[in-house]
């Protein structure tokens, strides 16, 4: 299952740093405006302690963890809607992506230039950047309404009025400057709406990228508490990270990696925490496949039955699903076997209407693997 998250935000507000960090590759982060000129895109694996627990109980001899996609983004500048900077480019890679990771500066440094010239503001570069993303869906939909609107008032086809309903309700939030996600449609209008492909109908994480002095109590920098109370008037996460340290991180080995976060009373990275709240945003959830020749993690949509996630394995395997056998990760880690899974009584044998729940474990009966 290929998700991606598009990393957006400013010049300069430490987008490529973090997507060094992210994916601990050497792409170009210098101290300039478009120093990302095409889209930088990296695969990291999801860090889940379930998972390392199984790996420990199973011991395999091989294992796969959950993927997450990153895409790193041109910077943006007031008047990309209009073309400026590389904004047509910039518009259609995040129309591409599934999420949108908002990085803004939360920090002072002299030698950091603004490509604005402002002082630091963290509130306002989020909204100049939205308003970019707003003006930007603005365009596509009146388009859209110009050469639907007549046709669907004279044919007087439901789905296209249906279309024209759900396309006037976001057109007039978007010129009160709202996201498209904001808006209430019925059901059968965000149906619909899907098919817009709108930025700013996805879902946002705000990153506060703050100073390492700032890392262990970020609330205490108020640049960080402004962005953080403008995500919450919004709806949205908001996860604060140092890129420099999550750069640095990005280079030790684990156990100095384990230490420092010890030190900080947490055993997760700025960047775990920014996948796990991407899956949360989208939706997502893992099921594992666990035996001693391999241990794996696999990502899925919350309400997909046991075929539907055997389908992710194998398309086979879900053609000629027969049953599958679940057992919950808590019991695996209070027992330590399958033996003494199947001995309490747990191991459950589940037909094609069970819906997979986050932390399940699945062995799948196909016709196609029959013996």
């Amino acid at each position: 299952m290929s998700l991606t998250a598009g990393i957006v935000g400013l010049p300069n507000v430490g987008k490529s740093t973090l997507f060094n960090a992210i994916t601990n590759n050497n792409v170009l982060a210098e101290n300039y405006p478009f120093a990302t000129i095409t889209p930088n895109t990296g695969v990291v694996e999801v860090r889940d302690p379930r998972f390392d627990e199984l790996v420990e109980i199973f011991n395999p001899a091989k294992q796969v963890r959950a993927t997450f996609e990153f895409t790193d983004i041109a910077g943006l500048v007031k008047g990309a809607s209009k073309g400026e900077g590389l904004g047509n480019q910039f518009l259609g890679n995040i129309r591409n992506t599934d999420a949108i990771i908002h990085v803004v500066r939360c920090f002072d440094d002299p030698s950091i230039i603004s490509y604005s010239g402002r002082k630091v503001d963290p509130v306002m570069d989020a909204t100049e950047v939205n308003l970019e993303l707003i003006l930007s869906d603005l365009d596509v939909l009146e388009k859209r309404l110009e050469k639907l609107g007549r046709k669907a008032q004279m044919t007087k086809d439901k789905q296209e009025l249906l279309e024209v309903s759900a396309i006037n309700k976001i057109i007039d939030a978007l010129k009160h400057e709202q996201m498209a996600s904001d808006v209430a449609l019925t059901i059968a209008e965000k149906e619909v709406a899907r098919n817009f492909n709108l930025i700013t109908m996805k879902p946002v994480i705000y990153v506060g990228n703050v100073d390492e002095d700032s890392y262990a109590e970020p609330l205490k920098n108020p640049y960080f508490k402004a962005l953080s109370d403008f995500a919450t008037s919004h709806h949205a996460e908001c996860i604060p990270i140092s890129a420099l340290i999550e750069e640095e991180l990005s280079k030790v080995t684990e156990e100095e990696r384990k230490e420092y976060l010890d030190s900080l009373g947490t055993s997760l990275t700025g960047l775990d925490k920014i996948t796990m709240a991407s899956y949360h945003i989208l939706g997502l959830r893992t099921f594992f496949t666990c035996g001693q020749d391999e241990v794996r993690a696999w990502t899925f949509h919350d309400g997909m039955t046991t075929p539907e996630c055997a389908g992710i394995i194998h398309s086979d395997f879900q053609k000629y699903f027969l049953k599958a056998e679940v057992y919950k990760y808590d019991d695996i880690h209070e027992l330590r076997s399958e033996a003494a899974i199947k001995a309490a009584g747990k191991m459950m044998l589940v037909g094609k209407d069970y819906l997979v729940q986050d932390g399940d474990c699945l062995y799948i009966r196909s016709a196609a693997v029959k013996k």
